[in-house]
């Protein structure tokens, strides 16, 4: 169901190691209960993209919140952010974690949410989304959207990223969406198969879908690597994903979580 109307605004939530972090709040003027999402943004940060992505989810019935992961870098701007990142080996994902859970958590105390929480991620945030599904409790549904390093591919591990996302794949407890392209190189199509081998293997709750002629951020409408034909495909995935997983039983959710307050 579509909205026309929405508030959107930042708001506080309390992340890692009680850090008050800025977070992105997108909902629609509803009368709802509504699905809600955490949207983990890509690493060149908490920018203008992500938060249109999130009133995207809202104006489809999902409250949405994006939390500002590389705030702890300071009020550079997006980029400058997510290149001290890369430089220090990438952002904690213990932090991460913790900052992703936050968020849940605020999600679920919101009176016009049902209880239910997906995740989605972009890039860096996708591989952050897999690495949540499979070890933080609570998730209902999760999507990656092209996740680099998921596996080891043509990266390694730091300080701050010590182990890959697949060895926690036997956590995962919710389903799955990938979407990807197949001239992205990271994830590279290979990168992607040995995540499905792995899920197949567990015989975990999933779907993937690879995109042709689709690289890195082909949803990205003010980039070169946006591809029409794929995002708009994949946008009615995530909104039918959504649907089934974050709508369908929500009363029982929302009154399981209000007994477990």
């Amino acid at each position: 169901m579509a909205y026309e109307g929405m508030l959107a605004e930042t708001v506080l939530i309390n992340g890692h190691n009680g850090d008050q972090i800025d977070a992105y709040l997108a909902r629609p003027l509803g009368p709802g209960p509504h699905g809600s999402v955490v949207l983990i943004h890509h690493m060149p940060g908490w920018d203008e993209a992500s938060k249109e992505m999130a009133r995207k989810l809202a104006y489809n019935g999902f409250v949405t919140i994006s939390p500002n992961l590389h705030f702890r870098e300071g009020k550079a701007t997006p980029q400058e952010n997510s290149n001290s990142i890369r430089e220090a080996g990438g952002m904690p994902d213990v932090r991460t974690m913790d900052d992703v859970e936050a968020a849940m958590k605020y999600l679920r105390s919101l009176p016009y949410a049902n209880g239910k929480v997906g995740l989605i991620g972009f890039c860096s945030g996708g591989r952050q989304t897999y690495l949540g599904a499979c070890t933080l409790s609570g998730v209902d549904a999760a999507v990656d959207c092209w996740g680099g390093g998921v596996t080891q591919g043509q990266d390694q591990l730091t300080p701050a990223m010590p182990r890959w996302p697949i060895e926690f794949t036997e956590g995962l407890n919710c389903p799955l969406l990938g979407l990807f392209g197949d001239e992205d190189t990271r994830p590279s199509p290979q990168d992607v198969a040995e995540t499905e081998a792995e899920l197949k293997r567990l015989g975990k709750d999933y779907e993937f879908h690879m995109y042709p002629n689709a690289g890195h951020g082909f949803f990205a409408v003010d980039r070169p690597s946006y591809r029409q034909e794929a995002a708009v495909d994949a946008w009615g995935k995530v909104l039918s994903f959504y649907n089934k997983h974050l709508i369908a039983g929500a009363g029982a959710a929302r009154e399981a979580v209000t007994a477990g307050d």
